[in-house]
């Protein structure tokens, strides 16, 4: 089993920047690619990012890329989500996500990670 657990959400004005962690524990030695997704309210869970637990290869959905970088702290086991230039349309609750499967080109599908964190809010006022 893997273990994630979200922090760093919270309230931000347009055009300000907000950072997301996602601490992972227990057989992290299983985790192929890290991910994270996000769900608007009324709205499906939508890819955001994602990268080779590596470190090495990452990959964004066409709405944040430039704006959003993902990366990790190798020592921590930690993954961060850096946001810039946040939207009123970036609102909503982002979840950090690890998988099994190798990393790879193109946007994620919910199924392809087995392991989930618990959610952090993030609300982008106008």
């Amino acid at each position: 089993q893997v273990h994630l657990e979200e922090s760093g959400g919270g309230l931000v004005q347009a055009g300000g920047s907000l950072r997301l962690s996602c601490a992972a524990s227990g057989l992290t030695f299983t985790i192929l690619t890290m991910g994270w997704f996000r769900q608007a309210p009324g709205k499906e869970r939508e890819f955001v990012a994602a990268m080779r637990w590596n470190g090495d290869s990452t990959y964004y959905t066409d709405s944040v890329k430039g704006r959003f970088t993902i990366s990790r702290d190798n020592a921590k086991n930690t993954v961060y989500l850096q946001m810039n230039s946040l939207k009123p349309e970036d609102t909503a609750v982002y979840y950090c996500a690890a998988g099994q499967r190798p990393w790879h080109y193109g946007d994620y599908r919910l199924d392809e990670f087995g392991f989930w964190g618990q959610g952090t809010q993030v609300t982008v006022s106008s």
